[in-house]
């Protein structure tokens, strides 16, 4: 029997999920104003029956009527947020969100969508969730009205010059030979680009042939031709995906929050950094799609990562979902990593953010355990706990501990912390059409990822890295179960299909960053010049019971031996591994 909790004067009760629905009080969406299946702006509806639920003691569903709504960022509300991974200073100075839905310190709701699908206008934050506890969004489907990635089908090519038809739902304009794509209240004449190849499914990053081209035309409408001072090098039938690059927005942002589901929805286009846990507690995710709405005839559904999950605790899980279309990671865990760059007294440490995309964070709470980390060789040196925090700047934080801290304090070393590290849960899960990795992990707790398909991912099918002196992604692993996945044709010369690769500068075999992981029975398909498993500083590495099949007559793998590399680990079990190559027929 599934239990739920809720809350009664100060008391949490258990309670069946049955008993749990039954006693919900309803709020129905139709009943504030919103019209489905019009073109009347949803967003003033939704904030009213949100604060009517607000209202109401226990359990609430917040019910949509089937149908379509839309929602445009007039009526939106505006709020600062500070999101890790977005954007710095520079490239957004101002940090306040467009929100079409926001529901700030509710407990006990569900969002009931019904199959509806909602309608975004213009740049938005779809949903943010703010100091909220037991949420569930379930049965909903969300698009943008206009993507902000744009797309551009290669229909032919000649001497110095290509065409390309532009999709419906891209706008543009050309000036002085020049082509700016156009949005709702947005625009940009330059970003990155990506192709997506429909034959093979798969996307990788390349040059921005707009950026290239020494002039553009229009021939008729939705139709140009690229001119450029060489033969550029383009396919027929690719797809050119553009943006600006700058996270402005997100898809959704879940802060300061637990027990939060989100359950059979659909996310059809996410701008900037997808959907942002931070600073939450035990996160679900079921039965998501997170790829193009098939009738739109698009072929990118994200504007960078999908699920982006940084210092959370708890547990995150991640089950039963497709992940097709991003322009970055599908899931991406990680915490934060900020350098000690002053000790005002024994037991205080100033500290601050140092990549240029994630500041502004809580980053620690009274209580927090936290480690201090060496930048070179990425080992733990200390331990410590907070007892106040006092926010300096938007940058920098001033740290009282409960003991001293401990001589010797390099100029670059960091701290971690501890307490806001999850376990993670990633099970029967789909992951096509990325030019980047499938899953990025870097947390202490137990991680499990099993039963998943990784289908050509351009870079590595799963990475689990950490560093200190580039994206300060915090931390080691040390429980990692790899297990019953399928690999398709993932990775690259440069890129192994697992990689384990901490950014430490300092190697010692006798001084391991991350620790047992366990690569077990899963089938790797290769066909060209790829490492299945690169490991460095790792202790406890497991490679067992796993079938290797390649189709490459030239590949770099001939035998079972070959499929690891590792540097300055310890402790390796590989055994019982099978190496087919299918060309030449041979089994080992």
């Amino acid at each position: 029997m599934n239990v739920l909790h809720t809350k009664k004067g100060g008391i949490n009760i258990p309670v069946t999920e049955q008993e749990h629905i039954t006693n919900s009080s309803t709020i129905r969406l139709t009943d504030y104003g919103a019209v489905p299946d019009s073109v009347l702006d949803t967003q003033p509806a939704m904030a009213r029956a949100i604060q009517a639920a607000a209202e109401i003691p226990g359990p609430v569903v917040l019910d949509c009527a089937r149908g379509r709504y839309h929602f445009y960022p007039e009526e939106a509300i505006r709020a600062p947020y500070y999101i890790s991974n977005t954007t710095s200073e520079e490239e957004n100075p101002d940090v306040t969100k467009t929100i079409a839905i926001l529901l700030k310190g509710m407990n006990d709701v569900t969002l009931e969508g019904n199959g509806s699908l909602f309608i975004f206008h213009g740049k938005q934050t779809l949903f943010l969730l703010d100091n909220c506890m037991n949420v569930e969004i379930r049965n909903l489907r969300t698009d943008y009205h206009q993507p902000t990635v744009t797309e551009m089908t290669i229909i032919s090519s000649g001497k110095h010059y290509f065409d390309a038809r532009i999709h419906p739902e891209s706008r543009y304009q050309i000036r002085d030979n020049k082509l700016t794509w156009l949005g709702e209240g947005w625009s940009f004449a330059e970003g990155p680009m990506q192709t997506y190849d429909p034959l093979q499914n798969t996307t990788w990053r390349i040059d921005n042939w707009l950026e290239l081209a020494q002039s553009v035309e229009e021939l008729e409408p939705m139709t140009i031709r690229l001119h450029f001072d060489f033969q550029p090098d383009v396919v027929p039938g690719h797809v050119l995906q553009n943006r600006d690059g700058i996270r402005d927005q997100v898809g959704a942002f879940m802060t300061e929050c637990s027990d939060i589901t989100w359950r059979d929805v659909s996310l059809h286009f996410l701008h900037g950094l997808g959907v942002v846990g931070q600073f939450s507690t035990n996160l679900t995710f079921s039965r998501l799609n997170l790829a193009p709405r098939v009738e739109t005839d698009r072929t990118v559904a994200g504007f960078a990562d999908f699920l982006h999950i940084s210092s959370c605790r708890g547990k995150v899980t991640v089950r039963d979902s497709n992940f097709s279309g991003s322009h970055d990671d599908p899931v991406n865990v990680h915490g934060t990593y900020l350098r000690i760059v002053d000790q005002p007294a024994v037991n205080c440490v100033k500290v601050r953010f140092m990549h240029p995309q994630t500041y502004g964070l809580p980053a620690f709470y009274p209580g927090d355990e936290i480690e201090l980390v060496r930048s070179g060789s990425l080992t733990t040196y200390a331990s410590n706990n907070v007892v106040a925090v006092e926010r300096l700047s938007a940058r920098e934080l001033l740290l009282t501990l409960a003991h001293p801290l401990p001589d010797g304090i390099g100029s670059h070393d960091v701290i971690e912390n501890v307490t806001w590290t999850p376990e993670v849960d990633i099970t029967n899960n789909h992951f096509a059409r990325v030019p980047t990795r499938g899953i990025l992990v870097t947390t202490r707790r137990k991680v499990l990822i099993t039963g998943n398909t990784f289908e050509r991912m351009s870079m590595n099918a799963i990475l689990i890295a950490v560093d200190a002196e580039s994206w300060y992604e915090s931390g080691r692993v040390e429980d990692v179960t790899i297990t019953d996945n399928h690999f398709i044709e993932c990775g690259g010369s440069e890129h192994p299909v697992i990689f384990i690769s901490p950014e430490n500068v300092e190697v010692d075999e006798n001084a391991p960053v991350h620790r047992q992981v366990v690569i077990l029975n899963n089938r790797f398909e290769t066909s060209g010049d790829v490492q299945i498993v690169s490991a460095k500083s790792t202790h406890g590495l497991v490679f067992k019971s796993n079938q290797i099949i390649s189709t490459s007559e030239t590949g770099k793998l001939s035998c079972v031996e070959e499929a690891v590399y590792v540097i300055a680990c310890s402790e390796l079990d590989i055994m019982d591994n099978t190496f087919t190559n299918v060309l030449e027929g041979s089994n080992q």
